[in-house]
């Protein structure tokens, strides 16, 4: 199916055929497979062999449990802390060397070998060839034509193309979460937010893609909170658009204590989010409408950052092992030196956030943003953002297993965490579009 996403406004229609960003040539696609992997990173090892050649990404867990860390028996090639951190500078980001001058006693990074464990459905990769030369950017660059489902610059020549790519990247299919969203106080106190979440593109809904019904539908997204009990019961729906400047996110929020649904335009940018650390538009790494930022690419990197993070989805390990005063325990996490994209976003004159820089690295695997530093209107680094993550073969995709979100400033910081929650992710669960109305989320409000 080839589902050709349009803005609403005519005007911008008609201007689109004439001002959108060029697609790249049949000939260039032709690298997809060949010389680039499917979804576009570099096929071949970098110079000394220490990020290995793509090989087609982990398949399958021979041990039968998809969870199960199959990197167990290997020990860090070396552990990174403030007396070595010279040595290792160029292969990290501003973000990791402000939080080894924050926490020169307890932050390390353990470096072990590289695994390009990422991979994606065969559909994915057909998909994603044939969005390489029809898929466009709007001038704007806040709205996409020609295009089918995911990934519609695997040879991005932009900015903006990478970080759409993140945006629309899949992430198998329609999936239940259960999460824990923890805000970790100076001292390491906490007092875990946990949700229940439910996140479908339309082309995975039971009835399938509806040209009219999902019109400009990037995913429909409910979350739900369990505990604490304060805010037991309160319910966010999300109807995430691809352009978001012509037609805004659609979002309504059910308030359990007032029994009532109502329109949360709010709920994108720097709104507050769910636990309210971060922003809006840091759920997930970065989600939402670009159009407040000028993209620039700074360049393809050799950065460590977390891969392969089997360790954090340990459901041995508890919360408790895991959280720690300042940040999370490092021993429980796993750094790989791989390929990213550095992405730098800058405020546009006159637009409004509280974020008046992000430098993003984005996996070439995966498309996922790994690491994001971001600074204050006064280009001060102000937060810093890693997502830890890992190939689920059960859904032949790569998501995050945790995330953090470091506050430099007041040392307070937010982890999200599922290794202790039953059924953290279903892969395929069965839902319909009426699991997202404003009528559902009333009836998943109930306390």
């Amino acid at each position: 199916m080839n589902i050709k996403i349009f803005t609403v406004s005519a005007l911008t229609l008609a201007f689109a055929a004439s001002s959108a960003v060029a697609k790249v040539s049949s000939q260039e696609a032709t690298k997809l497979g060949a010389e680039l992997t499917g979804v576009g990173a570099e096929q071949s090892a970098n110079e000394n062999g220490s990020i290995p050649a793509y090989t087609g990404g982990l398949v399958e867990n021979i041990s039968g449990d998809p969870y199960k860390n199959i990197y167990e028996k290997e020990s860090p090639l070396f552990i990174i802390n403030s007396t070595n951190l010279e040595q290792y500078k160029l292969n990290l980001t501003v973000g990791q060397l402000a939080m080894f001058n924050k926490y020169p006693d307890t932050y390390t990074m353990p470096i072990y070998p590289t695994h390009r464990t990422a991979n994606f459905p065969k559909k994915i990769f057909k998909k994603a060839k044939e969005n390489a030369t029809s898929a466009q950017l709007l001038a704007s660059g806040n709205g996409l034509i020609k295009f089918d489902e995911t990934i519609p610059f695997a040879i991005p020549k932009s900015g903006l193309e990478v970080i759409w790519n993140h945006i629309t990247r899949y992430r198998g299919g329609s999936v239940t979460l259960n999460r824990a969203l923890i805000p970790v106080q100076r001292d390491g106190t906490y007092t875990p937010i946990k949700v229940r979440a439910q996140f479908s593109p339309p082309q995975y809904l039971a009835q399938g893609y509806n040209a009219k019904k999902d019109k400009n539908i990037l995913f429909y997204y409910t979350e739900q909170v369990k505990s604490p009990a304060r805010l037991t019961g309160n319910v966010l729906l999300v109807h995430e658009t691809i352009d978001q400047v012509n037609e805004p996110r659609k979002a309504w929020v059910y308030n359990a204590g007032q029994r009532r649904v109502r329109r949360a335009p709010q709920v994108a940018y720097d709104a507050p989010d769910t636990t309210g650390f971060g922003t809006s538009d840091q759920t997930d790494m970065y989600n939402g409408a670009p159009n407040r930022y000028d993209w620039k690419i700074i360049g393809k990197k050799e950065i460590y950052i977390p891969y392969n993070s089997y360790k954090l989805m340990d459901e041995n390990t508890k919360y408790s092992n895991i959280v720690a005063p300042g940040h999370i325990n490092q021993e429980h996490s796993r750094y790989e030196l791989h390929r990213v994209w550095h992405v730098e976003a800058t405020l546009k004159e006159g637009a409004r956030h509280v974020y008046g820089k992000r430098s993003l690295y984005i996996d070439e695997d995966s498309w996922q943003v790994a690491i994001a530093d971001h600074y204050d209107s006064r280009g001060e680094l102000w937060r810093v953002s890693e997502g830890h993550s890992m190939q689920f073969v059960n859904a032949n995709t790569p998501w995050y297993v945790a995330i953090t979100n470091y506050d430099l400033l007041s040392g307070r910081y937010v982890v999200e965490l599922n290794n202790e929650e039953r059924n953290a992710f279903v892969f395929n669960s069965k839902m319909k579009r009426k699991d997202f109305t404003t009528a559902s989320i009333r009836r998943k409000g109930k306390r």
